[in-house]
């Protein structure tokens, strides 16, 4: 091997010195100037230099004199002597060499400390904050929601990790949000599978971590590495983590118990919408239900513990809260039981589940009920007939859709799908295999156009579904739907089938209500909803799950003449009591004259005071929790 040449080695290390970052590059110049220094005043001192008319330097005069030089070049102005002049103006030249660099390189460590810190590179050094990873169109709801739940919290903070640019999502933010907010919002740039990223925003002393997950065509793979680098970060104290993942396909669950499922709750993103837009597209209103019980504004779902129920059957407790609606028990192994047999004991260590506007109402009563038997009435629910629903549209829950509508009709009904997809009806029955109580039918074709349309019997649809495209921009994708919308309402002003409509951006929804809509599904906005319940209160994914399953307990909006006398004024307890006898848990009411009325919920009323008297009618509803 050739020997390298010692200016080779001295030119290597002076590269790998200058690489070392703005500190070692002053602190080199700082010795650099010290030995200059240093050698001007020994020759000073050796050869005898010295003013004109004055007495030769010391060292340490040499040193102070030079030092002056060149640190200000004014001084040498006052110097006399030729010789001596000539020698500290080559000092001074000396000086301005060092001085200059000097300048140059704190410009360039601040300019470098600048675009760190614009670009989002600096550490966090909170504690008990929520940390978001990811970016995606849900993040404008899950920050009004979580705002919403920390307002009362002092001290509060959400810090956000995300490949996006740090000064655009914080101007981002600003123009959605707005500037006053009580809790802090840090935004950082980085990578939310990078361990040295995640250890940036401090996420080993987060309170709880929401991983959003959009649809994508990678699936859950950067989930599935997030998820390993979080948990390969060791937290103070061993404590676990409360992880809230978004999931795109129930097969990651599998390899989210090999991590550690006891960190993490997953939201299944796909199955959860398809049940929603399912039992929406079967009760007028659900959708209503759900957004008011998924927020945290108005009524809240709460886990309370009340050691004076102790020994008391779930029949009396219902009874025993005026302003709060009771629907189950938490046991004391933390299992979730939803509307519970009336005879169900509540025992030590458990909790009620209830809803409730604030947890400061959630207070046992001492008022006298009064429940009017007169108004009582018992109905048995109607047996299925077949149903025909009509979907238009496709996307990447069509086939989850489906299997929903299955697991709730009857035998002999029909699914008709519209779409403008190649080969719809061989990929529906390959991904929908062993349909047992519906034949499935399929037309390529825009339902945007209005002769697709038109080639419809619409009148003979039982259910209209319209489901939004997710592999095109949310704006086009909603301006489809609103197309759609507004052509079947002009194809039959008469009809009387409700159409419900899956939107993307709720700020579209002012926009739908023009045409008249049964019902909206706003997917994005709903997860996000469901994501900012779930970091504040992790059981929470056991009890909507449960509400949200074909199986157990699940909300319904019946008719009011199932359970009291029309057209006579009756107090809740006496509409509870009456649920009661019918094996189920009655949580509120639907008014149909405030259906179309955005200010009222759409008629929707959660959790109403007990004692209060209403007047029912024909087409108003019950919200119920039941098993049927």
């Amino acid at each position: 091997m050739k020997k390298k040449s010692f200016i080779a080695k001295l030119h290597y290390s002076f590269d790998n010195f200058m690489s070392q970052g703005t500190a070692s590059l002053i602190g080199g110049l700082a010795v650099v100037s010290g030995l200059f220094i240093l050698l001007c005043a020994i020759i000073v001192t050796l050869i005898g230099l010295t003013p004109a008319e004055g007495d030769p330097w010391n060292l340490p005069e040499a040193l102070w004199g030079i030092l002056m030089r060149t640190l200000d070049t004014g001084t040498v102005g006052g110097d006399s002597g030729w010789f001596f002049r000539l020698f500290m103006l080559l000092v001074t030249f000396g000086g301005i060499f060092v001085i200059s660099t000097l300048i140059g390189l704190i410009t360039s460590g601040i300019e470098s400390k600048l675009q760190d810190l614009r670009t989002g590179r600096s550490q966090v050094i909170e504690s008990q904050h929520i940390v978001i990873l990811g970016w995606s169109f849900q993040i404008f709801t899950l920050l009004s929601e979580l705002l919403i739940a920390n307002a009362n919290r002092s001290h509060s903070c959400i810090v956000i990790l995300s490949p996006e640019d740090k000064v655009i999502m914080e101007e981002t933010i600003q123009k959605s949000l707005g500037k006053k907010h009580r809790t802090k919002i840090v935004c950082r740039t980085g990578n939310p599978s990078d361990i040295s990223d995640l250890e940036r925003v401090n996420i080993g002393e987060s309170r709880s971590i929401i991983v959003l997950n959009p649809h994508s065509e990678k699936g859950d793979i950067d989930l599935i590495k997030t998820l390993l680098a979080i948990t390969n970060i060791t937290r103070e104290n061993n404590q676990p983590y409360h992880i809230v993942a978004q999931v795109q396909e129930r097969k990651t669950l599998e390899i989210i118990e090999l991590i550690n499922d006891d960190q993490v709750e997953p939201i299944l993103r796909n199955d959860l919408i398809s049940r929603i837009i399912v039992q929406t597209c079967r009760q007028s209103g659900l959708s209503a239900v759900y957004m008011d019980l998924f927020d945290f504004e108005g009524n809240e779902i709460y886990f309370v513990t009340e050691p004076s129920l102790v020994g008391r059957s779930y029949g009396e407790i219902l009874f025993l809260y005026e302003k709060s609606a009771v629907i189950g028990f938490q046991n004391a192994a933390g299992n979730i039981l939803l509307n519970p047999p009336e005879n169900e004991v509540f025992t030590q260590a458990a909790k009620l589940i209830v809803i409730a506007e604030d947890d400061d109402t959630t207070t046992v009563g001492k008022m006298a009920v009064e429940i009017d038997e007169t108004a009582l009435i018992f109905t048995p629910d109607l047996t299925l007939h077949p149903e025909n629903t009509l979907i238009l549209g496709w996307n990447s829950r069509i086939f989850n859709t489906i299997m929903e509508f299955e697991a709730y009709v009857a035998p002999g009904s029909t699914v008709t799908v519209v779409a403008d997809v190649e080969n719809g009806l061989e990929k529906i029955t390959q991904n929908c295999p062993n349909l047992s109580h519906q034949t499935v039918r399929f037309y390529q074709g825009s339902a945007v156009k209005k002769e697709v349309l038109t080639q419809l019997e619409i009148t003979e649809f039982n259910h209209i579904l319209i489901l939004s495209a997710d592999d095109i921009d949310p704006e086009e994708s909603d301006a489809q739907t609103l197309v759609i919308l507004l052509q079947l309402r002009q194809l039959s002003r008469k009809q009387t089938q409700p159409i419900v409509t899956e939107m993307i951006d709720a700020r579209n929804q002012a926009l739908a209500e023009v045409a008249k809509p049964d019902d909206f599904v706003i997917s994005e906005e709903i997860i996000s909803r469901l994501l900012a319940q779930i970091a504040e209160q992790k059981h929470l994914n056991q009890v909507f799950s449960s509400l949200l399953s074909s199986e157990g307990a699940e909300i319904y909006l019946k008719p009011a003449s199932n359970y009291v006398v029309l057209a006579k004024p009756v107090n809740f307890y006496t509409v509870v009591e009456s649920a009661k006898r019918q094996g189920e848990s009655a949580i509120g009411y639907r008014l149909k004259v405030d259906a179309n009325n955005r200010a009222k919920s759409y008629g929707v009323i959660i959790n109403p005071q007990k004692s209060n008297l209403i007047n029912f009618t024909e087409q108003d509803r019950i919200i119920v929790v039941a098993n049927n």
